[in-house]
């Protein structure tokens, strides 16, 4: 059974990611932990600092939260599987990152879900601090899901490289597993902003690969492009890809691709999730 951490601040885009989830695991016993954290930011205020306000704290703060999940839990349930999918709410109150990591950690959890909105400003960076920092600073897998992501079929998922890396099959095994269960072709993507010829260490990584990936419908993809992220956005838009996984420690691409703002909208931050994996 999958044990699936799935925070909400009850916002469109995160409900729309437990969406994403349930009919992603349609088919998947899944235990779904669904957390709400009340920050201690929102409760650092001169009437809630003192010992004695932590009782108005639970029924200012606590309580309300609670109720409100329970109702998103009841929701949502019609969406999932009913023989197959167990709800858990979860309320507490800490700094989000400490929560999640200690949830995570408790729970046993396989797989982080969270919701995203995408670029729409100059400023605005691509990925939300929350998404941001869940998938640099947990080490737990994630599938970060944008805003106007809807579950389909999944046909084909890329995964960008530059083959510097070894990844190992313990790492790779969430991937595997969805490739297993699915029938999803993968496609091994990898960009150079100039013509360049793979080192002997890439080569053998290449090839591991190759191993790795050798019961599904692998292929390998070469890019010239002088920015990673457009060259993923074509490649995205002209296969129709519908996910994009990618190894947090390659932080080489895994930066280019999520982290950066630009004036432009880049659609596949908005309607593609990725798949964020973690040693």
């Amino acid at each position: 059974m999958k044990n699936i951490l799935v925070p909400t601040d009850f916002s469109e885009n995160s409900i729309n990611a437990i969406r994403y989830a349930l009919n992603f695991f349609k088919e998947s016993e899944c235990t779904f932990y669904i957390l709400h954290v009340v920050r201690i930011s929102t409760l650092a205020t001169p009437e809630t600092s003192n010992v004695h306000t932590y009782k108005a704290v639970e029924v200012d703060y606590m309580v309300p939260a609670k109720q409100k999940l329970e109702r998103l839990i009841k929701k949502i349930k019609p969406i999932g599987n009913a023989r197959k999918h167990r709800f858990i709410s979860l309320v507490g109150y800490d700094f989000f990152i400490d929560a999640v990591r200690d949830e995570v950690k408790d729970k046993n959890i396989d797989l982080i879900v969270m919701g995203t909105k995408g670029a729409t400003g100059l400023k605005e960076v691509i990925i939300g601090s929350n998404a941001g920092d869940v998938i640099t600073k947990v080490n737990c897998s994630a599938l970060i899901v944008p805003e106007n992501a809807v579950y389909e079929s999944i046909r084909e998922i890329v995964f960008p490289t530059d083959f510097s890396l070894f990844y190992n099959i313990k790492t790779l095994r969430p991937l595997l597993k969805i490739l297993h269960d699915t029938g999803a072709s993968i496609r091994i993507l990898h960009i150079s902003k100039s013509k360049t010829v793979l080192n002997p260490d890439q080569l053998k990584n290449k090839d591991l690969f190759k191993e790795l990936f050798a019961e599904c419908d692998c292929s390998f993809h070469f890019l010239t492009n002088r920015k990673v992220e457009d060259a993923v956005e074509c490649f995205v838009e002209s296969r129709d890809i519908d996910m994009i996984a990618m190894v947090a420690k390659n932080l080489n691409y895994f930066q280019q691709i999520l982290f950066h703002s630009r004036v432009e909208k880049i659609s596949y931050h908005t309607d593609i999730p990725f798949l964020v994996l973690h040693e």
